[in-house]
């Protein structure tokens, strides 16, 4: 049976992440916009801060499509959502929302920074490793919740839970008694 509470404080936990990394996210593109305008800031071996305005996807690729990448991640974003309504698995539901506080954050560039109609805005990166394209705190978050989720897939732990919910409930994944399933 499964206990409503830990449901909500399960997707209380990815909201709160998500939260977070959305907040860190602005601040320090807000930050970089104010205080690097024109200027480098060197800061540590070959990290520096350096403002660019991405207008494509990762790593630059895409310069034109701004505006469909924003709904792709709209879409990712709902999908991540659905999926995880019923998670229990603080771990995964934690990395799930590092992946999404980081799409939200960019997508809100995309929105608030647009001079040419919806989602036409450029994402602010600034972090520049001088050997790696420059990212954003989003971007680490997307990165490392992908990392921690693609791990939790390869080593099996991503699905243990719902096959559990299974035996103990008698349902399938799709609501079908077990063995009924098509």
């Amino acid at each position: 049976m499964t206990d409503f509470g830990d449901l909500r404080r399960s997707r209380a936990l990815l909201v709160a992440i998500a939260l977070v990394v959305i907040a860190v996210d602005q601040v320090t593109k807000v930050w970089a916009v104010d205080r690097l305008t024109g200027d480098v800031i060197d800061v540590a071996g070959s990290l520096r801060f350096r403002l660019i305005r991405n207008f494509g996807s990762a790593f630059g690729i895409g310069g034109g499509l701004g505006r469909w990448l924003g709904l792709l991640v709209i879409a990712i974003v709902l999908g991540v959502l659905w999926w995880a309504r019923s998670m229990t698995d603080r771990r995964l539901l934690a990395l799930l929302g590092l992946v999404v506080g980081g799409a939200i954050g960019n997508l809100i560039d995309r929105i608030v920074r647009a001079e040419d109609g919806i989602l036409s805005g450029g994402v602010v990166d600034f972090i520049d490793l001088q050997w790696w394209p420059v990212f954003n705190v989003a971007d680490m978050a997307v990165v490392v919740g992908t990392a921690g989720l693609a791990l939790m897939i390869w080593r099996g732990q991503v699905f243990a839970d719902d096959e559990h919910h299974e035996q103990q409930s008698g349902t399938s994944a799709d609501g079908a008694p077990n063995g009924l399933s098509g």
